[in-house]
């Protein structure tokens, strides 16, 4: 047995202004599956997390929807609790970071770094929205991008080109809140030397703290040069208001990792844990942060630096995970992939499908996952219902029925290349690594092996004479000791179903029960069915119960926009050039599973673009042909090139794409009208 750890662990806190997602679980189930195998292990480990409830988005929904903010944060923590419960989550406490505790926390902090002169206060120029009275986040200004003209993006970046730049640098700004031009307006604003902080966060971020390819991304932008950080928003504004300083509030991403203080300081409150044994910058005891790569700049610079000048320890380590897809592209409303975790448990899908779907793709890297509806249903069906519940479904039966379920002493010679200490210790390091996916694979491969093992001994043969029932007992009895071993291994991602199979077997299930066998007269229950089977219908129903009709798609946007109208006018939509187009050349992109590099001729002009439409055509079946693109789009730096447009074509779930091609007599150049 490993020395006794005490640890500490905590996800990213969801925010206060949505529903959670298939995305979202990504990160909790991952999370979860490692509490649970150190719990497992014997080790005290805490799992706690939060609400982020502050920050202009939450205060607008509240006045959208007539409600105090305090009253909005409360219902949708509730939900969420109710989703992460639904999907077998299990913290030790889940808080808000609208509490007692994280402002504590959050004024300490603060006024340590005002009194170690790490705050300065200057004045900025900011957009200000002369109707609602109020300063605007970037992402309540939309405008032109003035980089490449693109209308409708953001105050910070733009959509269609990738450019970054300052807000006040972007056209004919507009404020999502209330439709008004902004104005430009100084004030006074609290900043974090963050620099001060540069030689520690350059030995931190490279002292094995976090992954290789975070740690790189961490150099690309500690080489950069380190910029002061805005701490504070102006009032209107949800949040905690800073010491000192009246209408000047936290920003809040100062005080959402704060909130995994918070959340643990009201778990010690409430259990009688010591808040500094894991929170002394001398602690031995260990805390984790898993967090998905889009947060990484604030999890590894900024929090780190804010503990350390502050005389907090910093994290053991972070654990930074990729996106989620769906069926290979990004969550979409129109194709029903943006899943809400409410609608699959609405629909009765069993919530240790996606833990164990999750599972197979996880491998402690920063790479994306794809939730590939159609093989999900295939990977449960094969591995959990077809390989290993059906080692219990074959076994268990003969021995209730002729052995009063009394086990008999198991075959020590199995033939199989099995030794469970050795598989348990592997398995362990796999968990331990968040590689989850070989973990499974190994499983899996034991499972298969176990299958073997009972068609090669038939014990539906053996139980035909009474002559065989020594045999017969033996086999079904070293059959179910080693489905007892799957078990084990499978349960940090199948708590549910583990407890299932504890039943069934009489026993109970921690890492350390691979070093004592079932013994012999040891008995057990009546077998009871373990889990079913997916069908592609349920697939079916839940892509059909979160499907939004194309003409109701969202804005990408903050919850504010949702005050406008789903629809484009005539004269936006008239910006748009539909042109023919003929293709001179097709030719497939070296690297690129999808694209093919189109040559299109628009009647005098010659454009470039890649298409994603490899799977469908053959480049020389399109050479000569006519087609219709979008010729006004803004150029795109994609990953293998320059793409100059985009070309029209159609697909659904089951099918395409479709290249659109017009009618016989149509000449490149001419517009579609």
């Amino acid at each position: 047995m490993n020395p006794l750890r005490k640890i500490l662990v905590t996800s990213a806190l969801p925010y206060a202004n949505g529903s959670i997602h298939l995305g979202h679980l990504v990160e909790y189930i991952q999370t979860d599956i490692w509490v649970r195998f150190q719990q497992m292990r014997g080790h005290v480990c805490h799992y706690v997390c939060a609400d982020d409830t502050h920050g202009t988005p939450v205060m607008l929904r509240a006045e959208k929807e007539g409600i105090p903010p305090e009253t909005l944060i409360q219902r949708v923590k509730a939900e969420h609790e109710r989703d992460f419960a639904g999907f077998h989550i299990r913290f030790d406490h889940y808080h808000s970071t609208h509490g007692d505790e994280t402002r504590h926390f959050a004024e300490t902090i603060y006024r340590r770094l005002r009194d170690a002169g790490c705050i300065d206060v200057r004045s900025i120029e900011q957009y200000y929205d002369p109707v609602r009275e109020m300063f605007l986040p970037d992402r309540f200004i939309q405008g032109t991008c003035p980089k490449c003209r693109a209308v409708d993006q953001y105050g910070d970046s733009c959509e269609a080109c990738g450019a970054s730049y300052s807000t006040t640098d972007l056209l004919n700004p507009r404020s999502v809140v209330s439709g008004a031009t902004p104005i430009r307006k100084q004030s006074d604003h609290y900043f974090f030397r963050l620099g001060l902080s540069e030689a520690f966060l350059k030995q931190w971020t490279r002292a094995g703290h976090l992954q290789t390819e975070a740690a790189n991304k961490m150099d690309e932008w500690l080489s950069s040069g380190l910029s002061d950080w805005d701490i504070s928003r102006d009032a209107p504004y949800f949040g905690f208001e800073i010491p000192d300083a009246p209408g000047k509030f936290f920003y809040v991403w100062l005080d959402a990792p704060i909130g995994y203080m918070g959340s643990f300081q009201h778990l010690c409150d409430r259990v009688g844990l010591d808040f500094a044994e894991y929170w002394n910058p001398d602690s031995t005891t260990e805390l984790y942060h898993f967090i998905g790569k889009d947060i990484l700049y604030f999890h590894a610079l900024f929090w780190p630096a804010l503990l350390q000048r502050t005389g907090f320890r910093t994290p053991t380590r972070i654990f930074a995970h990729g996106f989620l897809t769906v069926n290979g592209e990004k969550m979409s409303k129109s194709r029903g992939t943006f899943i809400t975790a409410a609608s699959y448990l609405e629909l009765g899908l069993d919530p240790e499908w996606l833990r164990y779907y999750y599972a197979c793709k996880l491998n402690g890297s920063l790479e994306d996952i794809d939730l590939n509806l159609r093989d999900f249903v295939a990977r449960v069906n094969s591995d959990l219902v077809g390989k290993f519940v059906n080692i219990a479904s074959r076994s268990a039966g003969f021995l209730v029925k002729r052995f009063g379920g009394r086990l008999a002493a198991i075959e020590v010679d199995t033939g199989l290349d099995y030794n469970p200490e050795s598989e348990a210790g592997f398995i362990a390091e796999l968990y331990e690594s968040r590689d989850y996916a070989r973990a499974i694979r190994r499983i899996m491969e034991l499972a298969d092996a176990v299958n073997q093992y009972v068609d090669t001994h038939k014990p539906w043969e053996l139980a035909k004479s009474p002559d065989h029932d020594a045999r017969l007992h033996q086999v079904c009895s070293t059959t179910l000791r080693l489905f007892r071993d799957l078990t084990l291994y499978l349960k940090p991602i199948l708590p549910h179903l583990a407890e299932r199979v504890e039943a069934f077997l009489n026993t109970s299930l921690t890492w350390d029960a691979i070093h004592h066998p079932l013994p012999e007269g040891h008995v057990i229950n009546a077998y009871q069915h373990l889990t079913t089977r997916v069908d592609d219908k349920q697939m079916d129903a839940l892509v059909a119960a979160n499907q939004q009709s194309l003409t109701a798609a969202a804005l990408p946007a903050p919850a504010a926009c949702e005050a406008f109208a789903d629809t484009i006018s005539f004269e936006e939509f008239s910006r748009i050039d539909l042109r023919v187009a003929r293709v001179s050349q097709a030719e497939a992109v070296a690297g690129a599973d999808k694209l093919l590099r189109l040559t299109l001729d628009l009647g005098g002009e010659t454009r470039t673009v890649l298409a994603g439409i490899k799977s469908a055509y053959d480049p020389s079946q399109l050479e000569g042909k006519h087609l219709v693109m979008v010729a006004n789009l803004a150029p795109r730096k994609m990953k293998f090139g320059i793409s100059e447009g985009m070309v029209l074509a159609a697909s659904d779930e089951s099918a395409g794409p479709f290249v659109l091609f017009p009618d016989a007599g149509a000449k490149p150049g001419m517009r579609i009208r």
